[in-house]
């Protein structure tokens, strides 16, 4: 009996296939056809986990969301480990998102052909919102756990900054992902995200390493 992990990762190899060749040719690319041969197996495999491509498109959205996130994570327990401040890591997972190097700028492309396909999708759209709302929700815990040590005034409004920090990195790895030859856009993109944050996290934190993290508060 095939075990339901093996399931798993067939799935995600199947996802992965569309996930480069969305990132070298758009999501026109990415038929049943050259997924398969992307994929190395036969167009019935890929037609026996995904019945339709809505559904194809819709885990593969999911699977490039998830690895955002996974890596998000990381840079927060690193922080928390090493007893930074909120500000630090909140500052260490939100660069995770800026499209710095050649596999971010080819998640960045897939991200935003998905959103655009979202539009149109209410599958991929129900998906975009849902990972949308947990990361301002990270974030609005953050702002939160800020307040607890002392590093967030008390009387800032959690959802209404995390939704601005969402927007100013969204449209700084925009920025990023047109404009890749201006060498100093990376370190204007870095400059802008430390000078927002120091205007929300403006006192010290009197617990570091305590409740740090994005996702608690």
């Amino acid at each position: 009996m095939v075990r339901t992990a093996d399931h798993e990762a067939r799935r995600r190899q199947i996802a992965d296939a569309v996930h480069r060749l969305v990132a070298k040719s758009g999501l026109d690319a990415a038929t049943v056809a050259a997924v398969a041969r992307e994929a190395g197996c036969s167009v019935g495999l890929v037609q026996h986990y995904f019945p339709g491509k809505d559904a194809l498109l819709r885990f593969t959205c999911e699977q490039v969301m998830a690895g955002v996130n996974d890596r998000i994570q990381a840079r927060i327990a690193e922080g928390v480990e090493g007893g930074q401040p909120i500000r630090a890591v909140v500052h260490g997972g939100l660069t995770e998102i800026l499209p710095v190097d050649e596999a971010r700028r080819a998640e960045h492309r897939v991200r935003r052909t998905f959103a655009a396909r979202a539009l149109d999708s209410p599958a991929l759209a129900e998906v975009a919102r849902t990972m949308a709302a947990d990361y301002r929700g990270q974030l609005a815990g953050a702002v939160k756990n800020g307040k607890e040590c002392g590093e967030v005034a008390p009387d800032l409004d959690a959802e209404r900054t995390a939704t601005g920090l969402m927007a100013l990195v969204e449209g700084l790895a925009d920025q990023l992902y047109h404009d890749p030859g201006r060498c100093s856009l990376g370190s204007v993109a870095e400059d802008l995200l430390r000078s927002y944050l120091d205007g929300i996290f403006t006192g010290e934190c009197r617990q570091y390493g305590r409740g740090a993290d994005l996702g608690t508060g």
